[in-house]
Parts: C-alpha cells; structure tokens; sequence
C-alpha cells in the first residue's frame, strides 16, 4: 500500500509541476512551484523503486496517469482543447498500461532465481 500512496505523490507532483510550468508563463513565480515540483516527482518515484515495484508498473502508472491528468486540468484550468480524439488516445495509453501492470506478475513469476 506504501508503494502505491508514494505513487500516487509521485503523479500530483510531476502533474502539478507541468501545470505550473504552463502557469509560469504568464506569472514567473509559478517557476519556484516547478523546480521543487519535478525533483520532488522523481525522488517519489525512486522512494517506489526501492520499495520494489517494478520499473515498468511504476513509470507506466507515473507517465500514464500524468498524462490524463494532465490534460484534464489543463483542459479544466487553462481551457486547453480536450477533443474525443485525445480522449480515446488517453484511453489508450492506459489500457497499455493496464496491460504492462496484469502482466507483471506472470513475467516476474517465470524469471528463475528472483525472489517473489
């Protein structure tokens, strides 16, 4: 469960570091927001790592979900366009995503010599 919650930080930070690099174009003082934001992103993301989640669940969970995300506030915050288009291409990356995290378990199962 700590590996899913520290996850989870992982997505608001790099998400609200993406929006307030968008926001920092118009107000400089969005800048201070992104450059605690990303590192902070990424040093969750290492936390989950080390927790031992695989690299291919937690980055396509992290990429994937930052990207709906992402593009919903935008869309929500900034009126963004948000077409259905974009929408099935959301659906898309995280139905592979589901896709990498069912067959983690089966692809980890079959590696000799790894613990489980």
């Amino acid at each position: 469960m700590r590996k899913w919650l520290l996850l989870l930080a992982a997505i608001l930070l790099e998400v609200t570091a993406t929006l307030s690099l968008r926001a920092a174009l118009e107000h400089p003082a969005w800048f201070v927001v992104v450059a605690i934001g990303y590192p902070a992103a990424f040093a969750a993301l290492s936390f989950v790592l080390r927790l031992g989640m695989g690299i291919s669940v937690a980055y396509g969970v992290w990429a994937a979900a930052g990207v709906a995300l992402t593009a919903v506030l935008a869309a929500i915050v900034f009126g963004d366009a948000l077409t259905v288009t974009m929408g099935l291409g959301i659906a898309l990356v995280i139905g592979g995503v589901l896709c990498v995290e069912l067959g983690a378990p089966a692809a980890h199962a079959r590696r000799p010599g790894v613990p489980s």
